[in-house]
Formats: C-alpha cells, sequence, structure tokens
C-alpha cells in the first residue's frame, strides 16, 4: 500500500465526511514545524467528534509504538475548546519532560475553567517534581512548580479533586513544608485529600511513612488500603510485608493485586514464598499476577540474569 502523503492526510482530517483511516494516522507522527502548521488549520476545521476520537487514537497508537511522537498534535489539543479533549491531550504528553510543557501545564492548572483539566495538569507537573528532586531541572523552574502546586494543595475554593492531584504531585518532594501538607491533608476529614494523602506518602518512597500506611493497610474502606498496599510497594522496605500478607486475601481486587505488586517490589524470602503460594494455586488471575510480580523479584535480586546462565 502506498505510503499516504501528509498533505493529503491532513486534508481528510479536516473533512469529516471522510473516514477517519487509523492506519494513516503514523504520518502525524515527529511533524516538522512546517507540518504542524498546516494540522492546525486542519485542527480548527474537524469538528468536536473527530477532534475527540482521534486524540484517543494517537494516544493507543504511542502507547503501542514507543517510536511514535504525537507532541506536537497534543500541544495544539492543550488550546481546544472541549475540556475532555484538553484533558486527553495532558495525557497523551505524560511522556513529555520538556521544559516548554511546564508554563502550559501551570497555566492550565491556574487558570482552567474544568476542574478535570486542571486536576490533570497538577498531576502531570509531577514528572518535574521528580526532576527536581534529581536536580536536574533548573532552580528556575523548580520554584516555579512547587509555588503552583502548593497554591493549589492549599487552595481551598478550589475542587478537592485538584487540591488532591496536586498534593500527590508534590509528594515526591522531600522538603519540610510537603510533609507538612501531607501531614496536614491526613489528618484532615476530606475522605479524597487523606486518599491522595497516602498516595503521596508512596510518592515520597520515605521508610518514616510505614507507621501510617500499615494501619491504612486495615481500612475499612477499599480504597484506602489500596492506595496503602501501592505506597508501601513504592517505598519497598520488607518491614511491610507481614502487613501486606492479609490483604492477599482481601475481598477486593483491586487490592490483592495491589498487595501482589507490592510484594514485587518489596520482595525478599516472605514476599517470595507468599508469592510462589499464589503461583501454585487455582486462580488463574492471582496465578498470572503473583508469576509478574515474582519476574520483578527476580530482576531486583538478579537484573542480569546472571544466575540463570550459570
Amino acid at each position: 500500500m502506498a505510503r499516504v502523503s501528509f498533505d493529503d492526510l491532513v486534508r481528510d482530517l479536516a473533512d469529516s465526511a471522510q473516514p477517519l483511516a487509523v492506519s494513516k494516522l503514523t504520518v502525524l507522527s515527529n511533524m516538522v514545524s512546517d507540518q504542524a502548521a498546516l494540522f492546525t488549520d486542519a485542527w480548527l476545521a474537524m469538528d468536536l467528534r473527530r477532534r475527540r476520537r482521534l486524540i484517543q487514537e494517537l494516544i493507543d497508537l504511542a502507547e503501542d509504538n514507543v517510536e511514535l511522537n504525537f507532541d506536537r498534535v497534543f500541544f495544539t489539543a492543550l488550546a481546544d475548546m472541549d475540556a475532555g479533549v484538553r484533558r486527553d491531550a495532558i495525557k497523551g504528553l505524560w511522556e513529555n519532560q520538556e521544559r516548554d510543557l511546564v508554563d502550559q501545564l501551570i497555566g492550565l492548572l491556574q487558570r482552567d475553567p474544568d476542574a478535570g483539566v486542571r486536576a490533570e495538569a497538577a498531576l502531570a507537573l509531577g514528572r518535574f517534581v521528580l526532576q527536581a528532586e534529581f536536580e536536574t531541572l533548573p532552580a528556575g523552574d523548580i520554584e516555579r512548580v512547587e509555588a503552583a502546586l502548593r497554591r493549589a494543595v492549599t487552595n481551598a475554593a478550589d475542587a478537592v479533586e485538584v487540591r488532591g492531584r496536586a498534593l500527590e504531585a508534590i509528594g515526591a518532594r522531600s522538603e519540610p513544608w510537603v510533609r507538612a501538607l501531607i501531614d496536614e491533608a491526613f489528618a484532615g476529614p476530606d475522605r479524597v485529600l487523606r486518599l491522595s494523602a497516602v498516595h503521596a506518602m508512596g510518592r515520597g518512597c520515605d521508610p518514616a511513612w510505614l507507621p501510617a500506611l500499615v494501619r491504612e493497610l486495615r481500612s475499612d474502606e477499599a480504597a484506602m488500603r489500596f492506595e496503602a498496599a501501592v505506597a508501601c510497594g513504592s517505598i519497598a522496605d520488607e518491614a511491610a510485608t507481614p502487613y501486606l500478607l492479609p490483604l492477599l486475601d482481601d475481598e477486593d481486587a483491586e487490592v490483592q493485586q495491589a498487595a501482589i505488586d507490592a510484594l514485587g517490589e518489596i520482595g525478599g524470602d516472605a514476599a517470595r514464598e507468599a508469592l510462589e503460594g499464589l503461583a501454585d494455586g487455582g486462580d488463574e488471575r492471582l496465578r498470572d499476577a503473583a508469576l509478574a510480580a515474582l519476574a520483578d523479584v527476580d530482576f531486583a535480586q538478579d537484573p542480569l540474569g546472571i544466575r540463570h546462565r550459570e
């Protein structure tokens, strides 16, 4: 099949009467400046249904093939009139760590009229918080990201969803004021903020949070047990293992999965024994999850596969 030209593709995209040929969309990968300008003209001519579907198809294509890069499309979509398109555009940029994105995300966090967009922007800023923690982000950018997220967390007038996502994003930063924000949210009455606080504890990877997390592993609420298990896995301290083991029999399947994954990240003899027991069991879902977790344990203990070559 002949390769479609870029000009032909964008012309067809702008024409709603033309079917959206997913197989041809790879032409939009790694657009140069002139192509991006042509695409923007076509984007403005598309109806909403087509824009929504195009963004979703590009996200799926990029997930299936890491060599595809549709960031120029997603950057264009950040300014779309539709909040759903803007949210999906942020998700599409999940691997982008360029400084150009920082200002865009801060602007969306501070000024977008849709709470869902603001929450997604806050969460996306978390990757730059990690850069700050590893000292790979310029000082000026660190200050702006921290200030924007701190303002969002403490803005009681904003939607709790936005405040929670901002707390999760800033949780990776090892600063005393971040710990204070997490403590305050965790001790507070709002359920969403408490869940986000537990998530933020995991992002910080500080074993000092383990006593609080261990208590939440016994919570009556499945969502809290899930977040606590995920956080224990992120911290990866074997002290959490005895408290994760009961969750392997949890009534909630997602909590079970989180506990299995956490044991895979933590490793150690007790975790391995428990996972091997699941792998030998009759439940196919648990068996597959346990085998995947055991592969993580094996890799952590022997990343080069030396033992298997002996």
